[in-house]
């Protein structure tokens, strides 16, 4: 690890970028940005893209970014903000360069889901953070699993969320904490760089990886490389938005809806390899990833992932940040000239073509007790839309070892997997899974449902999710007993607080998106737009959304029931909720 730079002052000029920061591994660069391309010709509107000359900032994040490198702030929280508390903080800092060290300001407590966009930023921030820990490959030991949830229990009043980017949220956290939390967390190997903010986030991986008969091949000395090579590598830090990967060698990661993805395929020639996809994600405009049409083998994927990072850094929008993630340029541009401009000006060579992967129906979520190539087993469980604690991850980190197990994955869908478990250990193990609230076969209900952050935590959002999921679970269980053994495909149902859609309700079944809406005496109440028969695999596409239909937060029990009663009593044999909707009246689905 770099030492961090002691400085109190932010610096404010381009010399910044060449500064020493702390970095996410010993192994990641500390270049500066390279330096700009020979402007081409400019053709409409300025689209902000460093490859054709545009270096001046348009927007305040891009002037912020300028102004001081995200990454430096962390020597400021060390040496500064930790020792004079929150107050003391940069506004530059506190609303932008935090999130390059995985810390957002919490919703102050007090404001309902109509102060939302009504309310000056400002004072809807909280003195306590939301601290995103990154769990590249959704990977743990038992040991960093205890970690996180003793730091829980410590300094976030007992809290932890797993999220559907298989890294593990902690709440109420102080700034004053912050070295020491970094510390137990660097000691075990784990870090909070560049888990929020413009830049690499966490790399997604199966949570089989390596132990499943049903991969293709295993990814994860790619997503190794990756880490090592490129999380904290100051060139790669200011990307003109966030930016997604998911590498698998089977389709468990919705590599469709992330900004790269290299999913396991047979080569014809070559053998096990990747199919590239790019340019995926949601929010309120949604594009599903497409193809590149390249095969890649193992040892080549994190060049290719250097290059795809490295078109999007350079040539992607950020006059607006509506229009600055790489689903734009990529549908602007198409797949060919995207893959072209790759291969031309940073690879250096041509990508093999590749054949596309078979589609597959259905979401693989990995719950219950399955076998391992090995002879051993993993067992899967589904924390209530991702909400657990941080004693029951200390539990499950003991019951884990208790069971001769000694790691742990987290999941895509907010779920938690204990590895590498005897079969002679296995009742053992599921029954303290179990007593910790942790069923290793829970409800439909329980195992299909899945909450962002919500109302209790985001600034952004204007319903609550998690709870309100938590208790649709328990309606849904009491209301739908009779009918859920018929269903061959659980109905998959999607809480969002606000449209940008970190649950994916988009790809849902049933996918929720929170807004205000008016109640019966025209007040305004938390409710929900509703989108039907979103999928993904077999089934991508974008769900339905009914015109001018929402629901009450309150009524969303007797709504979905009745949705799923509906498709329980008309669809055929083998039909999936998706291809239901498709073919159903709109009065069987309002």
């Amino acid at each position: 690890m770099a030492d961090a730079p002691s400085s109190e002052n932010a610096t404010t000029s381009e010399e910044s970028y060449a500064e020493t920061t702390p970095l996410r591994h010993p192994g990641a660069t500390e270049d500066a940005p390279p330096k700009p391309k020979p402007a081409r010709a400019r053709k409409g509107k300025a689209e902000g893209q460093w490859a054709l000359g545009y270096r001046e900032p348009l927007n305040k994040n891009e002037q912020s970014k300028k102004d001081d490198h995200p990454l430096n702030v962390r020597a400021r929280i060390e040496n500064i903000y930790a020792h004079r508390g929150f107050d003391s903080i940069d506004p530059a800092d506190l609303r932008g360069r935090f999130r390059w060290m995985g810390l957002y300001t919490q919703r102050a407590e007090g404001f309902p889901g109509t102060a939302t966009g009504h309310v000056e930023e400002e004072e809807l921030d909280a003195s306590h953070f939301m601290l995103r820990v990154r769990v590249d490959g959704g990977a743990l030991s038992t040991e960093q699993l205890r970690v996180i949830g003793e730091i829980s229990q410590t300094f976030a009043r007992d809290t932890a969320d797993v999220t559907d980017r298989e890294n593990i949220q902690l709440h109420w956290i102080r700034v004053e904490d912050m070295p020491e939390i970094w510390r137990r967390l660097e000691a075990v190997d784990l870090y909070t760089t560049e888990a929020c903010g413009d830049c690499p986030r966490v790399v997604l991986g199966s949570p089989v990886a390596g132990i499943s008969a049903d991969e293709i091949i295993d990814g994860t000395p790619a997503i190794d490389q990756i880490v090592e090579r490129f999380i904290g590598d100051r060139s790669l830090a200011n990307l003109p938005r966030k930016f997604k990967t998911a590498i698998s060698g089977q389709q468990d990661v919705a590599h469709e809806v992330n900004d790269v993805s290299f999913v396991g395929v047979d080569h014809p020639e070559h053998g096990p390899g990747f199919d590239v996809h790019v340019g995926g994600g949601l929010s309120t405009n949604p594009k599903l990833a497409v193809r590149l049409g390249a095969w890649v083998p193992l040892d080549e994927v994190a060049d290719v992932w250097h290059a795809v990072v490295q078109v999007f850094r350079d040539y992607g929008y950020r006059r607006l940040r509506t229009r600055a993630r790489i689903k734009f340029l990529i549908a602007d541009w198409g797949p060919e000239k995207f893959r072209q401009v790759m291969e031309d000006e940073y690879l250096g060579r041509k990508m093999l073509d590749g054949p596309a992967p078979e589609a597959i129906a259905g979401t693989i979520d990995h719950i219950g007790i399955h076998d391992q190539i090995d002879g051993n087993h993993y067992v899967g469980v589904a924390p209530p839309a991702g909400r657990t604690s941080g004693s029951t991850l200390v539990g499950v980190a003991k019951a884990a070892e208790e069971a001769g197990s000694g790691r742990v994955r987290l999941t895509p869908y907010q779920k938690i997997l204990v590895l590498d478990v005897p079969g002679e250990k296995l009742d053992g193990l599921t029954a303290a899974l179990d007593h910790l609230g942790l069923p290793a076969r829970p409800t439909p209900w329980r195992r299909a449902t899945m909450a962002c952050t919500g109302l209790e935590f985001c600034k952004l959002a204007f319903v609550d999710t998690k709870n309100r999921a938590g208790e649709l679970v328990e309606e849904l269980d009491r209301r739908l007993a009779d009918v859920q053994d018929s269903l061959e495909h659980p109905v998959s149902i999607h809480l969002n607080g606000c449209p940008n859609s970190c649950a994916r309700v988009q790809v849902a079944d049933i996918g929720l998106k929170g807004q205000i809406v008016n109640d019966a005496e025209g007040n305004p109440a938390a409710g929900f737009q509703v989108h039907l028969g979103g999928g993904l695999g077999l089934d991508a596409g974008f769900g339905r959304k009914l015109r001018g239909h929402k629901v009450l937060s309150d009524d969303l029990g007797d709504y979905v029931e009745r949705v799923v009663r509906a498709y329980a009593e008309q669809h055929e044999a083998g039909e999936r909720f998706a291809q239901w909707v498709v073919r159903a009246e709109e009065g069987q689905l309002t």
